[in-house]
């Protein structure tokens, strides 16, 4: 697969272009993300870019936008650095980014989410390759490889990361795939872990299919870890999340050149705010609205509260007392969160 790294990019020199990020408790995780912003900027040295984040850290996107406006840009083009597009990206980031272009007269042009492409499953694949070189003692057709996503509320969106894990089964030859969830739908990481292992495979790859560490990747590791410890016969192996990986970052170059070609258009087949989806009726025509104006920038309060991770739901998720999901999870104390 060829990097586009060494492509000369060309663009207006009137543009200026953001990326907003979601923000962590987790000061890695926010140096992963910056360290990925400066990657970009090394793509188009001649553009400005700046970035912001919906929560916990500053800057917050108004002041992102505030930085290029100051800047003298006539245009933004906004890049949501999120894997899927779910609430975040359909619905909270838009919706400050049109007020922002309303208050202030500045057009924005808002770009994909990273979502599913060979660059991004190759990215994938390349952290699972790596653990396996180093691993090589089971045949791949004798491994069963787990993805653990982040979760979501809204089926679109859990469903990519399972077509994520079929499409790296299939690629590599992996006996056989499951995929897991580290909160808010089902199967959550340790319920699905144990089910799995019914299987009888005894290596186990799990892939957490996360941008940046942060307590999420913390939390997928933990309880991985857990059912290791009660099955010491299985050889658990845990591959990197992706990160700044090259073809990461090829991605989001993708999605700037569709704004110039207008082609950055999300699917909506599937969105369960435009589709009548079974089970999800009632949440179609939502108003699309911010849940994160109390929150910008807050990093002390939010992390006082424990319930916060699920306080972004527009809707309580129709699933929830589901055996394998997040009733296990409430049951957890906050230090095991």
């Amino acid at each position: 697969m060829i990097s586009s790294a060494s492509i000369n990019y060309q663009y207006p020199s009137n543009i200026g272009i953001v990326l907003c990020g979601h923000g962590s408790r987790d000061t890695r995780a926010v140096e992963e993300f910056i360290n990925v912003v400066n990657k970009i900027k090394s793509r188009v040295p001649n553009i400005p870019l700046a970035f912001g984040f919906l929560e916990f850290n500053r800057p917050i996107i108004s002041e992102a936008l505030d930085e290029l406006r100051n800047k003298k840009v006539e245009r933004v083009i906004a890049l949501p650095a999120m894997l899927f597009a779910a609430g975040h990206t359909k619905n909270d980031i838009p919706a400050l980014l049109n007020k922002y272009s309303a208050g202030n007269g500045l057009p924005i042009q808002y770009g994909r989410e990273l979502g599913i492409n060979s660059l991004m499953i190759g990215a994938a694949g390349a952290r699972i390759k790596e653990i396996i070189d180093s691993n090589p003692a089971f045949p791949l057709s004798e491994t069963l490889l787990v993805v653990a996503g982040r979760g979501s509320s809204d089926p679109d969106a859990n469903s990519n990361v399972c077509k994520i894990t079929r499409m790296l089964v299939e690629g590599f030859g992996f006996g056989w795939g499951e995929t897991v969830f580290s909160g808010v739908t089902f199967p959550l990481v340790e319920p699905g872990l144990r089910n799995a292992l019914k299987l009888g495979f005894k290596r186990v790859i799990i892939l957490p299919y996360f941008l940046f560490s942060g307590v999420l990747v913390s939390r997928v590791r933990n309880h991985s870890m857990k059912v290791a410890n009660d099955n010491p016969d299985v050889n658990f192996l845990h591959a990197g999340y992706l990160s700044d990986q090259d073809l990461v970052i090829d991605t989001f170059m993708e999605r700037i050149q569709e704004v110039f070609h207008g082609e950055n258009f999300m699917n909506c087949a599937l969105c369960k705010y435009r589709s009548n989806l079974l089970g999800f009726e009632s949440e179609v025509g939502y108003e699309q609205i911010s849940h994160h104006n109390h929150v910008e920038g807050c990093l002390d309060i939010c992390a006082e509260n424990n319930a916060h991770e699920h306080s972004h739901e527009h809707f309580p998720y129709p699933h929830a007392e589901h055996p394998l999901g997040p009733v296990t999870l409430r049951s957890l104390n906050k230090s095991q969160i």
